[in-house]
């Protein structure tokens, strides 16, 4: 497992969680076969004592993971948040702002950022541009993205095909989905570069003691 400063990337996205006071139980979905195996790499990497932390077998595609993530979840938690691992250092108060938005009303939220390059749509088939679209209408998403619980399980019950993230499901349902603003230190680590880039993110939050 990739790891982060000497710790796995997956224990630095459940402490991140796990720093938000709202958060106060936290539903791991490890791959259908690794659940023994996560709970252990959990349990080596003295997470906190106070948050409730589950695994549970994910699915064969995301959408059953979080289904299965969901059903694992205490009765009575009204306001569900859908992380990505690979997103280990967003900061708590990107957490909180998520969930004080769900729970001033809106059903579903999501973090995002204005995109600093111009985009371009084109043609898959020839590599043609078909359009460019106003940048200031659009914005890089990011996690935890958060839901109000009653939403997300009929979203998950009744939406299927294709889709890249749980906002993008709800929004089929025709259910309006709010933006706040994201971090640039909630960035995706999937690349060697990203690794970097962390690095330098976790050395200056220590030298600045956080």
């Amino acid at each position: 497992m990739r790891t982060l400063a000497g710790v796995p990337i997956l224990v630095h996205a459940v402490r991140a969680m796990a720093r938000a006071r709202a958060v106060t139980v936290i539903v791991v979905v490890a791959p259908p076969e690794g659940a023994a195996e996560v709970r252990a790499l959990l349990d080596a990497n003295g997470l906190p004592e106070s948050t409730d932390i589950r695994v549970v077998p994910g699915g064969d595609a995301r959408q059953d993971s979080v289904r299965l993530g969901l059903a694992a979840l205490p009765d009575d938690v009204d306001v569900v948040l859908v992380h990505d691992a690979a997103r280990p250092l967003v900061p708590v108060e990107t957490v909180e702002a998520v969930v004080d938005a769900v729970r001033g009303g809106a059903p579903a939220v999501v973090p995002g950022l204005p995109l600093a390059d111009t985009v371009k749509s084109v043609d898959p088939e020839t590599g043609q541009v078909t359009g460019t679209p106003q940048r200031a209408l659009l914005r890089a998403v990011q996690t935890p993205q958060g839901f109000d619980r009653a939403i997300l399980a009929k979203a998950h019950a009744t939406v299927t095909g294709d889709v890249t993230d749980d906002a993008g499901m709800v929004e089929q349902l025709g259910v309006p989905v709010l933006v706040v603003p994201g971090h640039e230190e909630a960035f995706k680590v999937t690349r060697p570069l990203d690794l970097v880039l962390a690095e330098a993110v976790l050395a200056r939050r220590r030298a600045n003691g956080h």
